[in-house]
């Protein structure tokens, strides 16, 4: 199977490839931080031009206000997974913080990869907020979908997860 190669935007055919955004937040994160952190991550990783399409956390943190503000602010879903889903996914910097907090050594890079699609490439890896007057409160990774054979994106395709994906990292 040969898939189309994605232009200079990113996508095959001309539009900016979509672009997932995995989140991790600690209790009471505010929203203002988890934007700041997507958007030092996305211009980091020279993403800005790509429409953000999703935000995605473990189920244990679906409900914590700055990631459900931070969705609604950027005008997308949150989607959800379980801590076993997100497990199952191999990531380049898996915590033991994590796993012992919510089940799982990495939400945001297992999260954007699991939201993107099967085949999905993560673009950044796990990154953290920098607020100056405490610990950090968030993490994100973001990550893109595969293009398919005829040129489509795997972005937002709903879909039993895969019990790993393999992780392609772009430099």
């Amino acid at each position: 199977m040969t898939r189309r190669a994605p232009d200079e935007t990113g996508a095959a055919g001309g539009a900016a490839a979509p672009l997932v955004v995995g989140v991790g937040a600690r209790r009471g994160v505010p929203v203002s931080e988890v934007l700041e952190l997507i958007a030092a991550a996305r211009a980091a990783a020279g993403c800005t031009d790509r429409p953000v399409v999703a935000l995605a956390t473990v189920a244990a943190k679906a409900a914590e206000p700055g990631l459900l503000g931070a969705a609604r602010r950027l005008g997308v879903p949150l989607r959800s997974f379980p801590a076993a889903a997100l497990a199952a996914v191999p990531v380049p910097g898996p915590s033991g913080a994590a796993a012992a907090a919510v089940g799982t050594p990495s939400v945001a890079e297992a999260a954007a990869l699991l939201a993107a699609g099967p085949g999905a490439e993560l673009l950044a890896g796990k990154r953290k907020s920098a607020p100056r007057d405490r610990p950090p409160g968030a993490t994100c990774a973001l990550a893109g979908p595969a293009v398919t054979e005829s040129g489509a994106l795997t972005a937002g395709r709903r879909e039993r997860p895969p019990t790993a994906l393999p992780l392609r990292l772009s430099s």
